[in-house]
């Protein structure tokens, strides 16, 4: 991972936050100066380790002789600090409303990757500049924005239970408003069933990235449409979810089918796993859409593109990511100048995840969103390849030579035309010439003609 400017952005969100309110209830906390963040070593990380429920672990470069990447991580321990004392106040605030909430000891360290190699190894960390959680004999590796808002966030999920239990009407209509994410649900008699036993060892491997959820009550399990010991999994914004088969299942058998089918058709990128699902291209590329879902145009356009998702969703090689700019105001710019468009409207293009560059519909009128058969049509040509950023940027080089060809043809033109100029202003010379030698020989015979008389 690189964190450079998210880890600046988050610094800078959170020190205006720090002074924009002063009413009781709504303080954001500052940083105090006091160091919470550790640095590990082979001599202390086992003893600092076990001192925590839960451990995020920032493995990042070696900086020494370089004061830029020594700055750099002053920044990345500062976000570090700022996490800590915003997760101790939450914390101790859920504790006290929630009674029956447990809770968590959660620390922070660094680890040096060119100095301890050895712990680096015995931890098990193969990736530098990443941020590992250490959490119930588990090593979850952190993809999310470096911000302390959405850390905390990740982290409260992370100390969640990996299946939550849906008891009532009220917690059913919650599952069902969950419709932005890959959910599971499963109907088992009880918790000591062997079968539910085997679900939440499966939930284990996903969590908390993959929600999973389980019943005991017959009532919900026939709303939920579920036989027993059954577990059906929910495609984002798809309106019916699919039952997976072969009940009842081993672990090995859930998590091999989850992870062939991990892969939305369509999905929302969050700020918890925005690296993650960047880094699930198909061949190198993702079609992107651009929506903000509370804007009308932008309600419009998602709801095309969720009927094309589900018109598509058995396409294995169709997967578009849906992004929502009022989630990333600060990235927006940043978009606008890469792929060179207007996010004040929504738009759908491919983009190539090595280089960024980037092909989009064209759209006749803003105003008028694109069919779904239109926007299907586009989406067929990407996938076939008429559509590829690789061949638009062709498509420039050509127009780059042509353009230089055009200059050539233009200088040789001109040169042919100084020639043409010189050769004439040669003749005009020699003409010049004969006129005068004519004169001269004119006057000469008068001359002579005068000394006759």
């Amino acid at each position: 991972m690189r964190w450079s400017w998210l880890l600046t952005v988050g610094v800078v969100v959170l020190s205006l936050g720090a002074t924009a309110l002063g009413e009781m209830g709504l303080e954001v906390p500052e940083y105090d100066g006091h160091d919470r963040v550790h640095h590990l070593s082979a001599k202390n990380y086992k003893s600092v380790m076990k001192r925590y429920d839960v451990m995020v672990l920032y493995y990042h470069r070696n900086v020494d002789g370089s004061r830029t990447a020594t700055k750099q991580l002053q920044i990345e321990e500062l976000a570090l600090e700022l996490s800590i004392t915003q997760a101790s106040l939450i914390f101790k605030l859920a504790a006290q409303v929630l009674e029956d909430l447990k809770d968590e000891d959660i620390g922070f360290a660094l680890l040096d990757a060119k100095k301890e190699k050895s712990v680096a190894k015995s931890l098990g960390l193969d990736e530098v500049e990443s941020i590992y959680i250490f959490a119930d004999d588990e090593i979850i590796e952190y993809d999310g924005e470096l911000a302390a808002d959405t850390l905390v966030e990740f982290l409260y999920d992370v100390i969640e239970d990996p299946v939550e239990i849906i008891d009532n009407e009220r917690e059913l209509k919650g599952f069902n408003n969950m419709d932005e994410v890959i959910k599971l649900a499963g109907y088992f008699k009880s918790e000591k069933s062997p079968h539910y036993v085997e679900y939440e060892d499966a939930a284990e491997e996903f969590h908390p990235f993959i929600k999973f959820f389980a019943t005991f009550d017959p009532k919900i399990g026939k709303k939920l449409k579920l036989k027993l010991n059954e577990v059906d999994l929910y495609e984002p914004f798809m309106e019916e979810s699919v039952s997976i088969p072969g009940r009842p299942y081993t672990e090995d058998e859930l998590v091999n089918y989850i992870e062939e089918h991990d892969r939305p058709t369509l999905r929302k990128l969050e700020p918890h796993s925005m690296y993650e699902i960047w880094e699930d291209d198909i061949d190198g590329e993702h079609i992107v859409a651009f929506a903000e879902e509370d804007d009308p145009d932008g309600y419009e356009f998602l709801e095309i593109l969720k009927e094309v998702a589900r018109e598509n969703t058995d396409n294995p090689n169709l997967s578009i990511i849906w992004i929502d700019p009022d989630n990333f105001p600060l990235l927006v710019p940043y978009w606008e100048k890469t792929f060179r468009i207007d996010l004040g409207s929504p738009q759908i293009g491919v983009v190539d995840v090595e280089d960024a560059d980037s092909v989009w519909m064209e759209m006749d009128d803003q105003d008028d969103m694109p069919t779904a058969d239109e926007l299907e049509q586009w989406v067929e040509d990407v996938l076939s390849g008429k559509i590829d950023p690789d061949m638009d940027d062709d498509d420039d080089e050509d127009d780059d030579d042509d353009d230089d060809d055009d200059d050539d043809d233009d200088d040789d033109d001109d040169d042919d035309d100084d020639d043409d100029d010189d050769d004439d202003d040669d003749d005009d010379d020699d003409d010049d010439d004969d006129d005068d030698d004519d004169d001269d020989d004119d006057d000469d015979d008068d001359d002579d003609d005068d000394d006759v008389v």
